[in-house]
Parts: structure tokens; sequence; C-alpha cells
């Protein structure tokens, strides 16, 4: 059965950037190689510091939509809690 994961990536320079893929290890040399979304092309490197994991493309695109929604801070916080 295929997984789908939403993730943050930090970004150069600190920013966060919140996808959904199938592939994380994958995602992240796309994104690094300047093929991956508009606003990582120019904040390169790019690495995945947070995920979760779907099973189905529909949960993961509603998770993304939801943590894209969050302030930084509670992304951050998110993060942390991750590491706990």
């Amino acid at each position: 059965m295929q997984k789908y994961f939403t993730y943050i990536a930090k970004c150069k320079g600190g920013s966060l950037y919140t996808g959904y893929c199938k592939n994380l290890k994958e995602r992240e040399k796309t994104h690094n190689e300047g093929k991956g979304a508009k606003y990582t092309r120019g904040r390169r490197p790019v690495k995945i510091i947070y995920s979760e994991e779907f099973n189905s493309k529909p949960e993961a695109m509603s998770r993304e939509v939801k943590m894209k929604k969050l302030t930084r801070t509670k992304k951050l916080n998110l993060i942390l809690n991750s590491y706990s």
C-alpha cells in the first residue's frame, strides 16, 4: 500500500516550507536540485525536519492545508514535540 507524507522542511535562512509527497528522501533531493516547489528553489539547501505518515493522498493533502495555516511558532512546537 502506498504511503503519503506531510512534511516540514527547513530552508536556507531558517524559513519553513510545508508540503506532501510519496517519498521523503526523493522529495528532499528534488527540492535541493532546484526542481521542487518554486518557494524552495532560491532557498537551498532544504532539509526535511518533520513528517507525518498517511494511508491516502487526500489525508496527507488535508493535513498539509492545516499545517500551512499554523504559525511559525506552532510549527516549531510541533517539530520540537516530535523529538520528546
